[in-house]
């Protein structure tokens, strides 16, 4: 998986996440998101997990800077 992959699953995950109006059982957990970042990692050794988890959580944009 390349960079492109990892950008528009995260954008899914947020997506689906944020915008969710039901209960809690309806967004991804954090277990969930750990196991998906697990599975990026070994797809490809230069995946930055904390970049990506940082990017799904809304505290920095696509590229690790501001949002």
């Amino acid at each position: 998986m390349s960079k492109k992959h990892f950008i528009t699953l995260a954008d899914y995950i947020r997506t689906w996440n944020h915008g969710w109006q039901g209960d809690k059982a309806g967004k991804f957990t954090p277990e969930q998101i750990a196991t998906l970042a697990d599975f990026c990692q070994s797809q490809n050794s230069n995946f930055n997990r904390e970049r990506w988890l940082d990017y799904i959580a809304g505290t920095c944009g696509k590229n690790g800077g501001a949002k």
